[in-house]
């Protein structure tokens, strides 16, 4: 074969990468830059390729007359997990719950040492949906009842006062998004130490509200507890006391999940990881991953306890779903017929007020209370956690054994999945960047609404780099547009959060989502398309973000670390932008660590809006199409793009939470 004929063909290295090959003799530049082999593999000859098409047409033929109607797929997204047909098998006996020979709950399967063979399955419980019958309106009223009247009574509870307000904390800033405690059962049950309470629970609570509180008004009241340390070391003493035993309990779930996240913020990705997998472990042993009301067995739960259980399992799902996002892993829990619903029937949480607890206003700017949508929100949250799923398991597996067709397919089925879960989100969940409000909604809604982002650019960005070997497609431009335009969302949001709330109560989720924003700019910036001042500007409200907000989540650093290595790469220098340009009227953004003015305690700044009624600071809050038009070159760029090292690859593909993962 002449050369030029052999040129037209990529060398076998570019084909992997799905990067444009020069074709070069012998070796391509490519190759020889990164200094690794170059081979070009012959292509096929003509009568092999006519075999094959010989083939392909026969086999349609067999197809086409075997005239199988396809299978009707569900609207939305699959379930995952979700039982698959067993035509011809005899089912496998289901026992539901049990007690064990301590009196505990617990659920084995039929091949256990604890199992023996019956004739047939046990039938689920005849119980109907509780949240549509009478019965259930009953049972709601009950809990509903039950959680105003404990709320009530944690008033005259006479708890010291850096404990009360390190509990506060916890249910003000992580209990609506993540609900891993039921807050009515434990106040209750810490004062007579009930079932639903546990010592170590409590210094884990306290010990992870500690990160947002040490310069707030009871750092002080802290100074005899070690500025907090004595609970961290509480907390695990007194679990490890509890798993040497084996009496574990649900109080023991929501301990290892809290410290999971703990662990996880400070980037101790070992610790969070086990701590996490041994809750998921646990929740098995306790039957909690059954519906306790349609599998009850040999138990007979309360209501409480089948609400507590429900609530428990899918704050276990959702925060598999999180930490297997920032440490760039396979999520361990899936849902199926057995587990327990998304049904929340004490919705008291739904109506309260939410305040920004531990914030002081200046005078005249105080927060204005606004109903929480609690549960709502995380019923939502569940919800977007159960399509994210399917784009971790179908896009992001780590093996990388994800076939083209399958990516395909999840982009498809997922991408629609996002968007009627976007239209069905109620206005009062729903946080729209092109008609902001001037107070920022409660921070779980902020976190739901940025998460939302976060999931459609970690769908559509790995799109921006694939090129078909076949048909040489280019990526699709409404890809680009969704990554650039809910990148925008993010910093937006996060910029309206900032001044109302300031940084310090800002979460990891929070801050990932702002991380993932900048990832975008960022290659928007390399891909040589936007090096405006407008992406530059964005990019660096990002990272000057990051900066702050390392202070309550250290692991943050990391991730900082690779977006400085990549703009070095880049001969790129933030520190040269026109300041006017990241100083809008009445907002400063954060130079050399400082992101707000604080005094004691975080002091938001109220937004500015001009006289026209538009945000003055534009660099931000500009959502015009025209400032991300896809053209011809944009596309060409990003689908030849290829890092400037492993820096950005990291940053494009997974996660920076767990640098040394790739090293």
């Amino acid at each position: 074969m002449s050369l030029s004929k052999k040129s037209a063909f990529s060398c076998d290295q570019c084909r992997k990468r799905k990067v444009r090959c020069g074709g070069e003799q012998p070796f391509c530049n490519r190759c020889v830059a990164r200094e690794e082999a170059c081979e070009y593999k012959l292509p096929p000859t003509l009568s092999y390729t006519q075999k094959l098409e010989s083939r392909v047409e026969e086999l349609e033929r067999l197809v086409s007359q075997l005239q199988i109607p396809p299978a009707k797929e569900p609207s939305g997204s699959p379930q995952p997990g979700s039982p698959k047909p067993r035509s011809g098998l005899p089912p496998v006996s289901f026992e539901g719950l049990k007690f064990d020979g301590q009196g505990s709950i617990t659920y084995h399967g039929a091949t256990s040492f604890f199992h023996l063979p019956t004739a047939g399955p046990d039938k689920p419980s005849t119980v109907s949906d509780p949240s549509a019958s009478l019965d259930g309106e009953r049972i709601r009223q009950r809990l509903v009842n039950n959680a105003w009247h404990q709320r009530a009574l944690e008033t005259f509870a006479d708890t010291p006062e850096p404990f009360q307000f390190l509990l506060k904390t916890h249910w003000c800033w992580i209990q609506p998004l993540f609900n891993f405690v039921y807050r009515p059962a434990f106040t209750r049950d810490m004062e007579v130490s009930g079932p639903y309470y546990s010592h170590a629970l409590l210094n884990t609570m306290l010990s992870h509200s500690i990160r947002w509180c040490r310069k707030s008004q009871i750092s002080h009241l802290l100074v005899p507890y070690d500025d907090g340390e004595v609970f961290s070391r509480q907390a695990r003493n007194l679990l490890f006391d509890e798993l040497r035993t084996g009496q574990s309990s649900i109080p023991t779930v929501q301990t290892l999940l809290l410290l999971s996240a703990q662990e996880c913020s400070y980037g101790n990705r070992t610790q969070a990881w086990l701590y996490s997998g041994m809750a998921f472990r646990l929740i098995e042993d306790l039957g909690i991953c059954i519906d306790g009301q349609k599998y009850a067995g040999s138990v007979r739960l309360s209501d409480e306890d089948i609400e507590i259980r429900r609530r428990v399992f899918w704050s276990c799902y959702f925060w598999d779903k999180m930490i297997s996002l920032y440490l760039g892993r396979s999520p361990t829990l899936q849902h199926s017929s057995v587990s327990p619903p998304q049904i929340m029937l004490d919705d008291s949480a739904e109506n309260e007020l939410w305040s920004p607890h531990g914030i002081v206003y200046p005078e005249g700017m105080e927060y204005a209370p606004t109903q929480a949508h609690s549960i709502s929100c995380f019923v939502r949250m569940c919800q977007l956690s159960e399509i994210f799923n399917q784009i971790l398991i179908h896009i992001y597996d780590p093996l990388q054994e994800n076939s083209e067709d399958e990516i395909q397919t999840c982009l498809m089925v997922e991408g629609e999945a996002l968007k009627l879960w976007w239209k069905d989100l109620p206005n009062f969940l729903r946080i729209d960047p092109r008609e902001m409000p001037l107070q920022c909604p409660p921070s779980h809604i902020v976190t739901l609404n940025c998460l939302y982002h976060t999931f459609t650019i970690l769908l559509y960005r790995p799109m921006l780099f694939q090129r078909s070997e076949v048909t040489d497609q280019k990526p699709d431009p409404n890809h680009l547009v969704e990554c650039i335009s809910s990148a925008t969302s993010i910093i937006a949001i996060f910029d309206l959060f900032c001044k109302t709330f300031g940084d310090s109560y800002c979460i990891l989720s929070l801050s990932y989502s702002v991380y993932t924003a900048a990832s975008i700019f960022l290659l928007q910036i390399q891909a040589g398309m936007s090096r405006d001042e407008q992406t530059l500007a964005r990019l660096k409200f990002s990272i000057y973000s990051l900066e702050r907000v390392k202070s309550t989540n250290p692991v943050i650093a990391s991730a900082l670390d690779l977006i400085a290595k990549a703009l070095s790469k880049l001969d790129i220098d933030l520190s040269d932008l026109p300041v006017q340009r990241l100083n809008p009227t009445g907002y400063t953004p954060p130079v050399q660590g400082q992101f707000l003015r604080l005094t004691v305690d975080p002091v938001p700044v109220v937004p500015q809006v001009g006289a026209d009624g538009n945000r003055q600071d534009a660099y931000i809050y500009n959502f015009s199409p025209d400032n991300f038009e896809v053209t011809k070159e944009m596309l060409e760029a990003f689908s030849s793009l290829e890092p400037v090292d492993a820096t950005v690859s990291r940053l494009c593909i997974m996660s920076a939470l767990d640098p040394q993962h790739y090293i």
